[in-house]
């Protein structure tokens, strides 16, 4: 029965492939019929008629007509939607809402999940990752075992039968009967709430079952992955579960942790990285050695552009996906099945491929360092923290980075807090790599270097053990898809953590 299961199953995923390929050769095309779909859906909405979608044509008309918008914007009716309100911005009521919980900021946002979003985007896009993962590995029997997810927790919204949680805990509260068939833990310990309770439950239940997929934030992964092996006192996951052959990770750059991940798997894994957002999910990789992802131009999202060196003008130029240029930095504007209208998304990506539209997240339009004009962005901090640590044989655990204001006797500087897996011999020798490796990457960081003038030589700070965890303990941010924040233009993030002793 278990085989017959994991052949239907994998014969299943498998027909998926055929419309891959056919949004990969009429990218442009099915991007403008999807605009025209989701108009016509919402023209009777409240918002659809306050901007005539029923005289929307043409992508021009829907460029002019709707303005871009934030979070903010569109606070107040979000706020009506999850109070029950019907026909707001989507058809119909929408029960579900995805909290955002990126940073430990706590001005959350509760993104609308649709079931045409759950449904037509986040598990159609899940189909297709498995199913590109069958078309590159078809000796493949990942169904003949289980899939382990990681993920949040959910709560009802008041008395309105609206609810609220990660969007991970929205997912495995609805999954579809092919999803549930494979999946583990059961719903009811995957949504526990509180973390570390769950994380002594999964472990047990999970511990003796024929795990061969792993689906999460990297990060959680990684903790969860130390406490199993803790467990059962070994040192490779491999000696537990010994058919484990691929991990689905997203939220996170992959990169910091690939080395800490090597070292507790004993024989081959392969890591498939995955854009997933609560507005959506964007982006599978769908090549065996290259990390860069495919973008999914049929899941129910219509895509549009804004150059980042226009992002900060009053009315910043806006393009469709047929006009974008090749390693670019964009910030991500999205039309969605769950009525988000010419949404900024936040996050900023490079194409490296435009047949097909491949992407590379290079990082966030409010995660930067910016004090002195160097636009230092999570893609060179990545980079730079990857050579460093090859070059000093040294593991990076997690890390946060900022300005230190230039004052009258000091120019500025940035202070690096790294919990390090793996200690580096010299601190300064790492300190030194890491600004060369900076200066090579990004040519504004080493003109404001030149000298010593406006930027000193960075400031590494190493945190205790735990340090971070701690962090996001305090702020009741542990597990699901928190992370923590990477870099900052100021000394929020920065000043927080090393208050904790």
């Amino acid at each position: 029965m278990k085989y017959l299961s994991g052949y239907l199953t994998s014969s299943f995923i498998r027909k998926r492939i055929k419309k891959i390929e056919f949004f990969i050769k009429n990218p442009i095309e099915i991007q403008y019929k999807l605009i025209n779909q989701l108009i016509d859906y919402a023209k009777n909405t409240e918002f659809g008629k306050k901007y005539k979608f029923n005289d929307i044509k043409k992508y021009q008309q829907f460029s002019e007509r709707i303005p871009l918008c934030k979070y903010n914007d569109i606070k107040q009716t979000i706020k009506r939607i999850r109070k029950g309100e019907k026909n707001v911005l989507w058809p119909g009521k929408i029960k579900w809402f995805a909290k955002s919980s990126g940073t430990t900021n706590t001005k959350s946002k509760y993104i609308p999940i649709s079931s045409f979003s759950m449904y037509k985007c986040h598990y159609k896009a899940g189909m297709d990752m498995l199913s590109i993962y069958i078309h590159n590995h078809p000796k493949t029997k990942i169904f003949f075992g289980k899939a382990l997810r990681l993920g949040g927790s959910h709560k009802l919204y008041k008395n309105y039968n609206t609810f609220y949680g990660d969007l991970s805990s929205i997912l495995i509260k609805n999954l579809p009967f092919w999803a549930e068939y494979i999946s583990i833990p059961k719903k009811k310990i995957a949504l526990i709430s509180e973390w570390e309770k769950k994380l002594e439950t999964l472990v047990q239940e999970t511990a003796y079952q024929d795990v061969r997929i792993l689906l999460g934030v990297c990060s959680w992964l990684l903790i969860f992955l130390n406490k199993l092996l803790d467990f059962f006192k070994k040192k490779k996951i491999n000696e537990i579960w010994p058919n484990i052959e691929v991990i689905f990770h997203g939220g996170v750059n992959f990169q910091p942790y690939i080395k800490q991940y090597n070292n507790i798997f004993s024989s081959k894994i392969y890591y498939y990285d995955v854009y997933s957002a609560s507005e959506g999910f964007f982006a599978v990789q769908d090549q065996k050695n290259k990390e860069d992802l495919l973008l999914l131009l049929n899941h129910g999202i219509f895509y549009e552009f804004i150059p980042m060196e226009d992002f900060d003008n009053t009315s910043p130029k806006v393009i469709p996906i047929e006009k974008v240029e090749l390693n670019k930095n964009y910030a991500i504007v999205v039309s969605t099945n769950a009525g988000l209208w010419r949404y900024i998304v936040g996050d900023t990506i490079r194409f490296t491929n435009l047949s097909p539209y491949r992407i590379y997240i290079s990082g966030r339009t409010n995660h930067y360092i910016n004090s002195f004009g160097e636009e230092l962005i999570i893609e060179n901090a990545e980079k730079a923290l990857k050579k460093t640590c090859i070059k000093t044989d040294s593991i990076i655990h997690e890390y946060t980075a900022g300005p230190i204001y230039i004052n009258k006797k000091n120019s500025g500087a940035h202070e690096w807090i790294i919990e390090f897996k793996k200690h580096p011999k010299n601190l300064k020798y790492f300190r030194d790599i890491l600004d060369k490796e900076l200066k090579y990457l990004n040519s504004d960081y080493e003109t404001k270097r030149h000298k010593n003038m406006i930027l000193l030589p960075p400031v590494i700070k190493v945190a205790r053990n735990g340090l971070f965890y701690d962090w996001l303990k305090k702020y009741k941010k542990l597990g699901g898809q928190n992370k923590v924040p990477r870099l900052s233009n100021n000394r929020k993030y920065l000043d927080s953590i090393l208050k904790i002793k």
